[in-house]
């Protein structure tokens, strides 16, 4: 058997391998660049049946806050809801929504059906504001922290799991002013 007969299946096995390793890493392991960077300057209205909107300087209040980027089209962020409103229950400190590309007459449907945890909720109607958060998709979540750093990013609908190993005690320790250990 001449090499160069080896060379195509050598080739096909070294690309399996890799396949296969790119296959077991975990795809919300998204990182962004925005992490330790100050949030993004924007001004969003409020959505329809709602009086506050949501900007930069609501997020520079000197207290930690959360942002979850939503829309009433969005099936995994029903499926989040649930614990959305549970976190907005902890009072650990404000939610704020970012309505993400979304008809103004059902997202105020959504949110008296399904209830409003959010303070505050900016209508971001082209998804420009979404852009530069640097948003992947609906839904997301963002810690960030009094100064208005962002400090965390979870990309997808949260779990119960993400909220205890993750989002809960990244708050507390802001809260308390403590250097948080939570990997985000």
């Amino acid at each position: 058997m001449r090499l160069t007969s080896l060379v195509p299946l050598v080739l096909f096995v070294v690309i399996g391998i890799g396949l296969a390793i790119g296959l077991t890493l975990n795809p919300r392991d998204i990182p962004s660049a925005l992490i330790g960077k100050p949030v993004p300057e924007f001004s969003l209205p409020p959505v329809q049946g709602r009086t506050q909107g949501l900007s930069t300087a609501d997020l520079k209040t000197g207290q930690p806050s959360v942002v979850n980027v939503f829309a009433s089209w969005c099936v995994p962020c029903r499926v989040e809801h649930p614990l959305i409103m549970a976190l907005k229950r902890d009072n650990l400190a404000p939610i704020h929504g970012l309505n993400y590309k979304d008809d103004p007459a059902d997202v105020a449907k959504w949110l008296d059906q399904l209830g409003d945890p959010f303070t505050r909720t900016g209508a971001d109607r082209n998804g420009r504001i979404g852009i530069d958060w640097g948003v992947y998709g609906v839904p997301e979540t963002f810690v960030v922290d009094g100064a208005g750093q962002i400090v965390c990013k979870h990309v997808g609908p949260l779990m119960q799991y993400d909220l205890d190993t993750k989002i809960r005690p990244l708050l507390q320790d802001l809260v308390a002013g403590r250097q948080s250990k939570v990997k985000c």
